[in-house]
């Protein structure tokens, strides 16, 4: 992906290099994993969460400060760049439909993270806070994305869930993840789960249509990354987590959408770059 030379948002905050505090479990991509074990997967999965915690246990509980590496700084400026090619496509879609884009902030940490949603860590993966309306990453879970969970890497992969974040935040601004919530309300386990799938593919979406827009305009995609962006798709679907973790699936339990799901909206989003054409609420592929 090509990325130099952009401006600097000024809307990165990395925390990098600290860590400390309450530890607590979060939401996320991979977040998942553990949410919709604990909170959908009844009581056969529930047998499952030990081994996950301890799959993902944070060790380092103290707080603690350090330089940060040269590597990690350069990495800091391509999350940077992402960020401002977001702002730039999301604040010219908002304008040309009438509407004012208010632009987040994204959080870079290492180890765990404090939000307006509460505690966080690593073990959450990327996610989105409505709260404080930031989004939060830790850079090792690209790793884990590769090595845990098959993805080919890459940085577009990290375009991709990036783009997919702020993609929440535009349901937010928009109001769409406030009506899904409302909507929820005593609904069935299963009928609330429909809702939270079509709202992270719509998402996934909005990736697809930022990939579309930034395209036209910084000619960023070099060959492979769509590919990456889809490969990552498709490691976080429900469905390939589920086998991958307790070697079967309940879909009525799905809540982020299954991998050929995820793939086909990022698609959809990618070829159109029409917001209007990301209802997944009315017809999930």
């Amino acid at each position: 992906m090509k990325w130099q030379g952009r401006r600097e948002s000024g809307n990165l905050e990395d925390r990098r290099g600290m860590s400390g505090g309450k530890v607590v479990a979060g939401g996320g991509i991979i977040g998942v994993i553990i949410l919709l074990i604990t909170m959908f997967g009844g009581q056969e999965a529930q047998n499952l969460v030990p081994v996950i915690e301890q799959f993902n246990q944070q060790q380092n509980t103290q707080t603690t400060e350090r330089e940060l590496t040269a590597e990690e700084i350069e990495t800091g400026k391509f999350v940077d760049a992402l960020l401002t090619d977001n702002e730039d496509v999301w604040n010219k879609i908002f304008k040309e439909n009438g509407m004012t884009y208010k632009e987040p902030n994204l959080v870079l940490f290492t180890g765990q993270v404090e939000t307006a949603c509460g505690g966080a860590t690593s073990a959450s993966g990327p996610f989105y806070c409505p709260g404080d309306q930031k989004v939060y990453m830790d850079m090792g879970f690209f790793a884990e994305l590769k090595s845990k969970f098959g993805a080919k890497g890459g940085d577009f992969a990290v375009a991709y869930v990036v783009a997919h974040e702020i993609g929440h935040h535009v349901q937010t601004l928009m109001g769409t993840s406030g009506k899904v919530r409302q909507m929820q309300q005593g609904m069935s386990e299963a009928e609330a789960n429909k809702l939270s799938v079509a709202l992270e593919l719509q998402a996934d979406f909005y990736a697809g249509v930022w990939t579309h827009h930034n395209e036209k305009v910084n000619q960023m995609l070099e060959p492979g990354d769509i590919e990456e962006a889809l490969s990552a798709a498709h490691a976080v679907g429900d469905d390939a987590i589920q086998k991958k973790m307790q070697g079967h699936v309940v879909p009525d339990s799905f809540t982020h959408g299954t991998s050929e799901q995820r793939m086909y909206w990022f698609n959809k989003g990618f070829k159109t770059g029409d917001i209007t054409e990301g209802n997944t609420f009315e017809k999930i592929k």
